[in-house]
């Protein structure tokens, strides 16, 4: 192999021609591969059995677990996912299997009824707007595009989001009500935000009054090394200057545990508790409370989750790594075609190659069976303004199925580069 940038036309044309000939060999093998959502494997899955065992639904305070009542959820399962998230039980509220609902819910209030600082529900804000920081997770995008917002992209720098643009919008424009967070390994480039970007989140000031902050931390155990970085928590950051109100922080046993029967949790002031318990309590009397207290069986403290987390980890990082080994044997000769993310946990990496080929390299592994998330996913409205990003999930095939599947996926890179090189010519 060579840089592409530097070969003739002639070269090009027979890089084209057996590219195309490894192609053809790979689609003859009939595959059936699939990276696209993150989902663990089941190896994965059955690391967590034992949570199903459990036959005595007495919590701690005396409360059977089988029963009605309890809406903010068990205390125990409070003390656990505060724990993690590095707030007090009282700031938590347990909800079912999906953060993802808790988050649908509470834009939805917002819409209809707005919240103790709002002037009006957000549904009669005109041309309302909430701030995406890009590349990110397209299903936070889906909600906001349901609710009518109009959605800024906000670039991402290796520390966080960009700052300095957050700030400006924000103090500028009463419309804007939320913005989209994934602190800790984003979805999908696996950044963490710095201590720094957090507390700047906790004192900036806003004009809109009732300027909410979407705190995702879906990866706040799922680290890939053994010396993790913990981060600064912003609602304990926002306190200090009247902030609290401010924050919703969101986290789930949905890759911890299983993801369709996991539990959630949902953060926030106690004052802003209050107004979210009150909402709820006319759509629900309370989630399952019994999966709560198999889960605070089988975890039991953060010390728990960290120690299961780890056998995730040693089931995960071959698979990161042969990502990785894959792109750099086969991208990295071939010049500057694409860059990739080197994560420190999550679940992604990213994909960035040349500009103007991302749907055509899913296009041409989804032919050869090779199913990726949609280029322009991880961008509000599905448009990547580059179309040279791709989300890379290798969490649920097998090790042999992620390598077989990221040689295939490099093959697919480089013949879509040449098709683009030599039509430039």
């Amino acid at each position: 192999m060579a840089d592409y940038f530097k070969m003739t036309r002639g070269e090009l044309e027979a890089e084209k021609a057996a590219l195309e000939q490894e192609y053809a060999r790979y689609k003859a093998k009939g595959l059936n591969l699939n990276m696209a959502r993150g989902k663990p494997g089941p190896k994965q899955m059955n690391l967590a059995m034992e949570l199903l065992k459990l036959d005595d639904y007495t919590a701690a305070d005396g409360t059977d677990a089988r029963n009605y009542g309890n809406l903010e959820g068990l205390y125990e399962a409070r003390t656990l996912f505060g724990e993690v998230m590095g707030i007090r039980p009282e700031e938590v509220f347990m909800g079912g299997n999906s953060s993802l609902q808790l988050m649908y819910n509470l834009v939805s209030i917002g819409y209809m009824f707005g919240f103790p600082d709002s002037p009006k529900p957000w549904s009669q804000v005109e041309n309302r707007k909430w701030l995406c920081p890009v590349p990110g997770y397209d299903r936070h995008f889906r909600i906001t595009e349901e609710m009518g917002f109009e959605m800024i992209n906000i670039p991402m720098k290796e520390d966080g989001p960009d700052m300095d643009l957050i700030e400006k919008l924000v103090a500028e424009d009463d419309t804007i009500k939320g913005i989209w967070c994934v602190p800790q390994y984003s979805n999908p480039d696996g950044i963490t935000y710095s201590d720094s970007v957090i507390k700047r989140f906790a004192r900036m000031e806003t004009a809109a009054p009732d300027f909410k902050i979407f705190w995702d931390e879906a990866y706040i155990v799922h680290h890939l090394t053994t010396k993790p970085k913990e981060t600064a928590v912003l609602l304990r950051e926002c306190e200090p200057y009247g902030h609290e109100d401010r924050v919703f922080m969101f986290t789930s046993t949905s890759k911890i545990t299983f993801p369709g029967a996991g539990v959630s949790a949902l953060g926030c002031s106690t004052e802003m508790m209050k107004y979210v318990c009150k909402r709820f309590e006319a759509m629900i009397i309370s989630y399952d409370k019994m999966n709560q207290l198999r889960h605070v069986h089988f975890l039991k403290n953060k010390a728990g989750v960290l120690a299961h987390m780890q056998r995730h980890r040693r089931r995960l990082v071959p698979c990161f790594d042969a990502v990785k080994t894959a792109f750099r044997e086969e991208l990295a000769p071939c010049g500057d075609i694409a860059r990739w993310t080197d994560p420190k946990g999550g679940y992604f990496i990213s994909l960035y190659v040349l500009p103007g080929c991302a749907k055509r390299v899913a296009k041409l592994c989804k032919s050869c069976g090779l199913i990726l998330t949609g280029a322009g996913a991880a961008y509000p409205y599905g448009h990547d303004p580059e179309d040279s990003h791709l989300r890379i999930a290798p969490t649920f095939p097998s090790l042999s199925e992620v390598e077989e599947a990221s040689y295939l996926l490099t093959v697919c890179v480089r013949l879509a580069v040449v098709e683009k090189l030599l039509a430039r010519q």
